[in-house]
């Protein structure tokens, strides 16, 4: 939940979404609604309701950057003071009107998906809100609401198709196993991707005294704890694979893609300087994003492929 540095376009509105990490977030949410119903009922998803599903969580995830940045107007001023809202090319009013757009957005498409998915959007937008209005400046353990979150975006696309039935009261199984390891890889996953961003900005929020973890216990020990996460979230992103019976290409995706990743990782814990943490911030979502779209590929092929899911399983 930080701001990045390479996001310049001449469009401010279009700057606050954060466009240079927007295959991540475009990603996740097809991904989520893919994998899920492929997982309940073995076929695509239906087109319209697929589309508003993406728009609504791709949404979501773009209003916490914005009112984020709403919140952090005194910090970025120092870290990033060319982002639209700290260099007043915005005013925060008019970031906040933009936040609340886009969390409306994503309610009404939440709510037409299915209840259960509006309630969980809810939760996700009070933690995130929680992180952004309140813990950063009064705790190291910051990253924790973020990331939960960030869980709990796939969460809410998943029972969008796939509903657990608990507001009719004929709930089964609340979450197959693939989607409650999908959670955890992107709650995880989100505490690494944060924590790099927060490294690169550590000069700001300890100026601002914002006691974040890199401010509290040093970049060093960050990168240390930063690689457990994208290790864990590698571990996680085989195991959805593995419970989904998912085809080679996921696995190859997943796979190489996860080494990199934890290269990556360990670059920084040998380099554990702020500009490193900003650089595998970015690189952080290029390996989500790459994930993310195998699993698309895959699940569309072994929808339409019989022979393809037989290779492995």
């Amino acid at each position: 939940m930080v701001s990045t540095a390479g996001s310049k376009t001449r469009n401010p509105y279009l700057e606050l979404l954060r466009p240079e990490i927007s295959d991540m977030d475009l990603a996740l949410p097809a991904a989520s609604a893919l994998l899920a119903s492929y997982i309940a009922m073995g076929t695509l998803p239906p087109l319209i309701p697929f589309i508003i599903a993406v728009i609504g969580g791709y949404a979501a995830i773009t209003s916490s950057y914005v009112y984020n940045d709403c919140c952090d107007i005194d910090i970025d001023k120092i870290n990033l003071p060319d982002r639209p809202i700290a260099s007043s090319t915005l005013s925060k009013k008019q970031g906040l009107a933009y936040a609340c757009f886009l969390a409306l957005v994503a309610s009404v498409a939440a709510f037409y998906l299915n209840p259960e998915s509006f309630i969980v959007l809810v939760i996700a937008v009070a933690t995130i809100s929680i992180y952004s209005r309140v813990a950063k400046r009064s705790t190291f353990l910051s990253f924790v609401p973020v990331g939960i979150a960030y869980g709990l975006v796939p969460i809410g696309i998943w029972l969008a198709f796939d509903p657990a039935g608990i507001l009719k009261g004929n709930d089964t199984t609340i979450l197959p196993l693939p989607g409650i390891f999908l959670g955890i890889m992107m709650c995880v996953t989100d505490w690494g991707f944060t924590l790099s961003g927060v490294a690169r900005d550590v000069e700001g929020d300890k100026a601002r005294g914002a006691p974040t973890f890199p401010v509290t216990y040093g970049v060093p020990l960050t990168s240390k704890f930063v690689t457990v996460c994208w290790f864990v979230g590698v571990i996680s992103s085989i195991i959805i694979g593995w419970t989904a019976h998912l085809g080679p290409i996921y696995f190859v995706g997943a796979f190489f893609a996860g080494i990199w990743m934890l290269a990556q990782s360990f670059d920084f814990i040998r380099n554990p300087t702020p500009q490193r943490g900003g650089k595998l911030f970015l690189q952080g979502s290029r390996y989500r994003g790459v994930m993310f779209g195998s699993l698309i590929i895959d699940v569309i092929l072994s929808i339409s492929f019989v022979e393809y899911v037989s290779i492995l399983w």
